[in-house]
Protein backbone atom coordinates (compact mmCIF):
# COMPACT_ATOMS: atom_id res chain seq x y z
CA UNK A 1 0.00 0.00 0.00
CA UNK A 2 1.05 3.50 -0.86
CA UNK A 3 0.46 6.06 1.80
CA UNK A 4 -0.03 9.33 -0.03
CA UNK A 5 -0.68 12.57 2.07
CA UNK A 6 -2.77 15.31 0.79
CA UNK A 7 -1.64 18.56 2.06
CA UNK A 8 -5.27 20.84 1.74
CA UNK A 9 -7.37 18.40 1.30
CA UNK A 10 -10.32 20.15 2.39
CA UNK A 11 -9.77 22.57 -0.84
CA UNK A 12 -11.22 22.93 -4.09
CA UNK A 13 -7.79 21.07 -5.53
CA UNK A 14 -6.95 19.23 -2.57
CA UNK A 15 -10.23 17.20 -2.53
CA UNK A 16 -10.37 16.40 -6.05
CA UNK A 17 -6.76 15.44 -5.94
CA UNK A 18 -8.20 13.55 -3.05
CA UNK A 19 -10.51 11.79 -4.95
CA UNK A 20 -8.99 10.97 -7.60
CA UNK A 21 -5.97 9.09 -5.27
CA UNK A 22 -8.93 6.96 -3.79
CA UNK A 23 -9.83 5.51 -6.99
CA UNK A 24 -6.71 3.05 -6.29
CA UNK A 25 -7.49 0.91 -4.14
CA UNK A 26 -3.32 0.67 -3.27
CA UNK A 27 -3.28 3.87 -2.13
CA UNK A 28 -3.84 5.06 1.12
CA UNK A 29 -4.57 8.50 1.56
CA UNK A 30 -3.05 10.55 4.53
CA UNK A 31 -4.99 13.93 5.89
CA UNK A 32 -4.97 16.80 8.55
CA UNK A 33 -7.17 19.58 9.68
CA UNK A 34 -6.23 22.59 10.50
CA UNK A 35 -6.76 21.52 14.09
CA UNK A 36 -4.94 18.45 13.86
CA UNK A 37 -1.58 20.38 12.12
CA UNK A 38 -1.30 24.22 11.81
CA UNK A 39 0.43 23.76 8.44
CA UNK A 40 2.22 27.51 9.44
CA UNK A 41 3.86 25.87 12.41
CA UNK A 42 6.92 24.02 11.74
CA UNK A 43 6.93 22.24 15.05
CA UNK A 44 3.45 20.73 14.05
CA UNK A 45 4.35 20.26 10.34
CA UNK A 46 7.65 18.20 11.75
CA UNK A 47 5.43 16.40 15.01
CA UNK A 48 3.33 15.32 11.85
CA UNK A 49 5.63 13.66 9.52
CA UNK A 50 7.52 11.90 12.10
CA UNK A 51 4.43 10.33 13.25
CA UNK A 52 3.35 9.43 10.25
CA UNK A 53 4.81 6.42 7.38
CA UNK A 54 4.74 8.52 4.39
CA UNK A 55 5.77 8.03 0.33
CA UNK A 56 4.51 10.87 -1.32
CA UNK A 57 2.43 14.43 -0.72
CA UNK A 58 0.47 16.72 -2.81
CA UNK A 59 1.22 20.23 -1.60
CA UNK A 60 -2.09 21.62 -2.59
CA UNK A 61 -2.39 23.69 0.51
CA UNK A 62 -2.44 27.36 0.30
CA UNK A 63 -3.54 31.20 0.87
CA UNK A 64 -5.48 31.72 -2.24
CA UNK A 65 -7.73 34.45 -3.75
CA UNK A 66 -8.98 36.83 -6.26
CA UNK A 67 -7.41 40.27 -7.30
CA UNK A 68 -9.50 42.16 -4.18
CA UNK A 69 -8.16 39.51 -1.48
CA UNK A 70 -4.52 40.18 -3.27
CA UNK A 71 -4.99 43.65 -3.20
CA UNK A 72 -6.49 43.62 0.60
CA UNK A 73 -3.90 41.24 2.03
CA UNK A 74 -0.57 41.06 0.50
CA UNK A 75 1.35 40.33 3.55
CA UNK A 76 -0.51 37.47 4.50
CA UNK A 77 -0.50 36.08 0.70
CA UNK A 78 3.55 36.32 0.61
CA UNK A 79 3.42 34.85 4.64
CA UNK A 80 1.44 31.98 4.64
CA UNK A 81 2.04 30.39 1.49
CA UNK A 82 5.71 30.42 1.96
CA UNK A 83 5.95 29.36 5.59
CA UNK A 84 3.65 26.31 4.13
CA UNK A 85 5.14 25.40 1.73
CA UNK A 86 8.68 25.46 3.11
CA UNK A 87 7.42 23.58 6.18
CA UNK A 88 5.96 20.63 3.85
CA UNK A 89 9.14 20.63 2.23
CA UNK A 90 11.76 20.53 4.74
CA UNK A 91 9.78 17.98 6.57
CA UNK A 92 9.52 15.50 3.95
CA UNK A 93 13.00 15.74 3.52
CA UNK A 94 13.81 15.43 6.96
CA UNK A 95 12.25 12.41 7.02
CA UNK A 96 13.23 10.82 4.31
CA UNK A 97 10.07 11.17 1.86
CA UNK A 98 11.37 10.77 -1.61
CA UNK A 99 8.40 11.72 -3.57
CA UNK A 100 6.23 15.25 -3.63
CA UNK A 101 4.10 17.46 -6.16
CA UNK A 102 4.04 20.99 -5.67
CA UNK A 103 0.89 23.07 -6.91
CA UNK A 104 1.82 26.75 -7.55
CA UNK A 105 0.09 28.34 -10.38
CA UNK A 106 0.28 30.40 -13.75
CA UNK A 107 0.49 33.74 -12.18
CA UNK A 108 4.26 33.04 -11.58
CA UNK A 109 4.99 34.14 -14.95
CA UNK A 110 5.04 37.85 -15.84
CA UNK A 111 2.67 40.02 -16.76
CA UNK A 112 3.57 40.82 -20.50
CA UNK A 113 4.51 37.03 -20.91
CA UNK A 114 5.09 36.18 -24.79
CA UNK A 115 1.50 34.07 -25.37
CA UNK A 116 1.04 31.22 -24.75
CA UNK A 117 3.57 31.33 -21.84
CA UNK A 118 6.21 28.22 -22.02
CA UNK A 119 7.70 27.49 -19.07
CA UNK A 120 11.07 28.90 -19.84
CA UNK A 121 9.15 32.20 -19.39
CA UNK A 122 9.92 32.26 -15.42
CA UNK A 123 12.02 35.29 -14.21
CA UNK A 124 12.43 36.77 -17.58
CA UNK A 125 9.92 39.93 -16.37
CA UNK A 126 8.21 41.86 -14.02
CA UNK A 127 5.35 40.06 -12.20
CA UNK A 128 1.66 41.34 -12.11
CA UNK A 129 1.22 43.92 -8.98
CA UNK A 130 -2.09 42.64 -8.31
CA UNK A 131 -0.69 39.06 -7.24
CA UNK A 132 2.65 39.92 -6.87
CA UNK A 133 3.31 38.60 -3.77
CA UNK A 134 1.56 35.59 -3.87
CA UNK A 135 3.22 34.85 -7.18
CA UNK A 136 6.60 35.53 -5.19
CA UNK A 137 6.01 32.81 -3.18
CA UNK A 138 5.14 30.08 -5.66
CA UNK A 139 8.47 30.99 -7.45
CA UNK A 140 9.80 30.53 -4.18
CA UNK A 141 8.24 26.80 -3.86
CA UNK A 142 9.47 25.56 -7.63
CA UNK A 143 12.93 26.91 -6.59
CA UNK A 144 13.10 25.42 -3.00
CA UNK A 145 12.16 21.84 -4.78
CA UNK A 146 14.83 21.92 -7.48
CA UNK A 147 17.44 23.15 -4.95
CA UNK A 148 16.17 20.20 -2.41
CA UNK A 149 17.02 17.97 -5.77
CA UNK A 150 19.71 19.15 -6.67
CA UNK A 151 21.38 19.17 -2.92
CA UNK A 152 19.74 16.01 -1.87
CA UNK A 153 18.84 13.79 -4.61
CA UNK A 154 15.21 14.25 -3.84
CA UNK A 155 12.03 13.65 -6.67
CA UNK A 156 10.18 17.29 -6.15
CA UNK A 157 8.15 18.05 -8.77
CA UNK A 158 6.05 20.97 -9.50
CA UNK A 159 2.90 21.30 -11.72
CA UNK A 160 1.94 25.50 -12.55
CA UNK A 161 -1.97 25.02 -12.81
CA UNK A 162 -3.92 27.84 -15.04
CA UNK A 163 -7.25 29.14 -13.52
CA UNK A 164 -9.15 26.47 -11.90
CA UNK A 165 -12.88 25.88 -11.10
CA UNK A 166 -15.35 23.47 -10.21
CA UNK A 167 -17.06 21.49 -7.08
CA UNK A 168 -15.39 22.35 -3.71
CA UNK A 169 -14.61 26.25 -4.86
CA UNK A 170 -15.24 29.19 -2.54
CA UNK A 171 -18.26 31.56 -3.21
CA UNK A 172 -17.65 34.45 -1.54
CA UNK A 173 -18.43 37.77 -3.05
CA UNK A 174 -16.52 39.59 -2.37
CA UNK A 175 -12.65 37.21 -2.05
CA UNK A 176 -13.32 34.73 -4.52
CA UNK A 177 -11.99 33.97 -8.22
CA UNK A 178 -14.17 34.92 -11.09
CA UNK A 179 -15.99 31.98 -12.07
CA UNK A 180 -16.83 31.42 -8.58
CA UNK A 181 -17.17 35.08 -7.87
CA UNK A 182 -19.46 35.91 -11.30
CA UNK A 183 -21.66 32.64 -10.27
CA UNK A 184 -22.56 33.76 -6.80
CA UNK A 185 -23.45 37.41 -8.34
CA UNK A 186 -25.59 36.35 -11.18
CA UNK A 187 -27.58 33.74 -9.68
CA UNK A 188 -28.49 36.45 -6.67
CA UNK A 189 -29.03 39.13 -9.48
CA UNK A 190 -31.25 35.99 -10.88
CA UNK A 191 -33.00 35.32 -7.59
CA UNK A 192 -33.33 38.72 -6.82
CA UNK A 193 -34.87 40.17 -10.25
CA UNK A 194 -31.87 42.91 -10.47
CA UNK A 195 -31.52 44.66 -13.76
CA UNK A 196 -28.23 44.35 -14.15
CA UNK A 197 -24.69 43.27 -12.69
CA UNK A 198 -21.54 44.86 -12.26
CA UNK A 199 -18.54 43.23 -13.28
CA UNK A 200 -14.90 44.41 -12.46
CA UNK A 201 -12.70 45.94 -15.24
CA UNK A 202 -13.09 46.32 -18.94
CA UNK A 203 -14.20 42.29 -19.98
CA UNK A 204 -11.53 42.82 -22.88
CA UNK A 205 -8.59 40.49 -20.42
CA UNK A 206 -8.38 36.99 -21.91
CA UNK A 207 -8.38 33.86 -19.50
CA UNK A 208 -7.64 30.27 -20.00
CA UNK A 209 -9.65 28.08 -17.18
CA UNK A 210 -9.10 24.64 -16.23
CA UNK A 211 -11.58 21.96 -14.89
CA UNK A 212 -10.55 21.03 -10.97
CA UNK A 213 -10.76 17.43 -11.73
CA UNK A 214 -8.64 17.74 -14.99
CA UNK A 215 -6.05 19.20 -12.54
CA UNK A 216 -6.67 16.32 -10.25
CA UNK A 217 -6.16 13.90 -12.88
CA UNK A 218 -2.79 15.90 -14.22
CA UNK A 219 -1.21 16.19 -10.38
CA UNK A 220 -1.42 12.22 -10.50
CA UNK A 221 -0.32 11.68 -13.83
CA UNK A 222 2.43 13.80 -13.63
CA UNK A 223 3.23 12.14 -10.03
CA UNK A 224 3.20 8.09 -10.79
CA UNK A 225 5.63 8.91 -14.38
CA UNK A 226 8.94 6.98 -13.86
CA UNK A 227 11.78 9.30 -12.66
CA UNK A 228 13.72 8.39 -15.70
CA UNK A 229 11.26 9.34 -17.78
CA UNK A 230 10.40 12.53 -16.04
CA UNK A 231 13.47 14.33 -15.39
CA UNK A 232 14.40 13.39 -19.35
CA UNK A 233 12.12 16.03 -20.14
CA UNK A 234 12.64 18.64 -17.90
CA UNK A 235 16.18 20.10 -16.74
CA UNK A 236 17.03 20.63 -12.46
CA UNK A 237 16.49 24.51 -12.97
CA UNK A 238 13.51 23.88 -15.01
CA UNK A 239 11.54 21.61 -13.72
CA UNK A 240 8.11 23.00 -13.29
CA UNK A 241 5.25 21.84 -15.92
CA UNK A 242 1.88 23.75 -16.82
CA UNK A 243 -1.47 22.63 -16.40
CA UNK A 244 -4.12 24.20 -18.65
CA UNK A 245 -6.39 23.87 -21.63
CA UNK A 246 -4.36 25.67 -23.64
CA UNK A 247 -7.44 27.86 -24.57
CA UNK A 248 -8.36 30.80 -24.11
CA UNK A 249 -11.75 33.49 -23.33
CA UNK A 250 -12.33 36.87 -22.92
CA UNK A 251 -14.05 37.95 -19.42
CA UNK A 252 -16.71 39.39 -21.06
CA UNK A 253 -17.05 36.22 -23.32
CA UNK A 254 -16.96 34.19 -19.97
CA UNK A 255 -19.57 36.51 -18.21
CA UNK A 256 -21.82 35.85 -20.77
CA UNK A 257 -21.60 32.07 -20.48
CA UNK A 258 -22.41 32.36 -16.90
CA UNK A 259 -25.25 34.07 -17.12
CA UNK A 260 -26.51 31.16 -19.56
CA UNK A 261 -25.68 28.83 -17.61
CA UNK A 262 -27.49 30.47 -14.45
CA UNK A 263 -30.39 31.81 -15.99
CA UNK A 264 -29.65 35.24 -15.65
CA UNK A 265 -30.90 37.54 -18.68
CA UNK A 266 -30.41 41.36 -17.22
CA UNK A 267 -28.12 43.40 -18.77
CA UNK A 268 -24.15 43.24 -17.70
CA UNK A 269 -22.20 46.57 -16.26
CA UNK A 270 -18.37 46.42 -16.79
CA UNK A 271 -17.02 49.15 -14.02
CA UNK A 272 -13.83 50.33 -15.63
CA UNK A 273 -12.41 52.13 -12.74
CA UNK A 274 -11.67 48.23 -11.42
CA UNK A 275 -8.28 46.18 -12.13
CA UNK A 276 -8.17 44.22 -14.96
CA UNK A 277 -5.01 42.28 -13.94
CA UNK A 278 -3.05 40.77 -16.67
CA UNK A 279 -4.04 41.43 -19.89
CA UNK A 280 -3.59 37.17 -21.29
CA UNK A 281 -2.79 34.26 -19.72
CA UNK A 282 -2.38 31.41 -21.93
CA UNK A 283 -0.47 28.52 -20.76
CA UNK A 284 1.91 26.68 -23.30
CA UNK A 285 0.72 22.64 -22.77
CA UNK A 286 3.11 21.50 -25.05
CA UNK A 287 5.10 20.00 -22.40
CA UNK A 288 2.10 18.27 -20.27
CA UNK A 289 0.59 16.78 -23.65
CA UNK A 290 4.33 15.06 -24.84
CA UNK A 291 3.63 13.30 -21.42
CA UNK A 292 0.59 11.89 -22.11
CA UNK A 293 -2.15 14.19 -20.71
CA UNK A 294 -4.61 16.48 -21.89
CA UNK A 295 -7.72 17.98 -20.30
CA UNK A 296 -10.89 16.18 -20.70
CA UNK A 297 -13.95 18.45 -19.60
CA UNK A 298 -14.55 21.88 -21.43
CA UNK A 299 -15.39 25.38 -20.27
CA UNK A 300 -19.19 24.95 -20.98
CA UNK A 301 -19.84 21.94 -19.24
CA UNK A 302 -17.17 22.94 -16.44
CA UNK A 303 -19.46 26.05 -16.12
CA UNK A 304 -22.48 23.78 -15.92
CA UNK A 305 -21.66 21.18 -12.85
CA UNK A 306 -20.07 24.33 -11.09
CA UNK A 307 -23.09 25.68 -11.18
CA UNK A 308 -24.77 22.30 -9.86
CA UNK A 309 -22.10 22.76 -7.11
CA UNK A 310 -22.64 26.05 -6.03
CA UNK A 311 -26.52 25.29 -6.04
CA UNK A 312 -25.55 22.33 -3.28
CA UNK A 313 -23.00 24.87 -1.07
CA UNK A 314 -26.40 27.60 -1.12
CA UNK A 315 -28.56 24.79 0.08
CA UNK A 316 -26.37 23.98 2.82
CA UNK A 317 -26.18 27.32 3.98
CA UNK A 318 -29.64 28.24 4.04
CA UNK A 319 -29.92 24.77 5.94
CA UNK A 320 -27.15 25.24 8.51
CA UNK A 321 -28.58 29.23 9.08
CA UNK A 322 -31.92 27.96 9.51
CA UNK A 323 -30.78 25.01 11.99
CA UNK A 324 -28.48 27.44 14.02
CA UNK A 325 -31.93 29.87 14.27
Amino acid sequence: MKRVFVAGHKGMVGSAICRRLQEDKNTVVLTASRDQVDLINQQEVRNFFRDNVIDEIYVAAARVGGIHANNEYPASFIYENIMIQSNIIHAAFESGVGRLLFLGSSCIYPRLSTQPISESQLLTGPLEPTNEPYAVAKIAGIKMCESYNRQYGTDYRSVMPTNLYGPGDNYHAENSHVIPGLLHRFHVAKSQNLPEVSVWGSGRPRREFLYVDDMAAASVHIMDIPKVTFWGQVSQRLSHVNVGSGCDHTINELALMIAEVVGYTGCIKWDESRPDGTPQKLSDVTLINSLGWCHKVDLSDGLALAYEDYLKQNQLRVASRTLSA
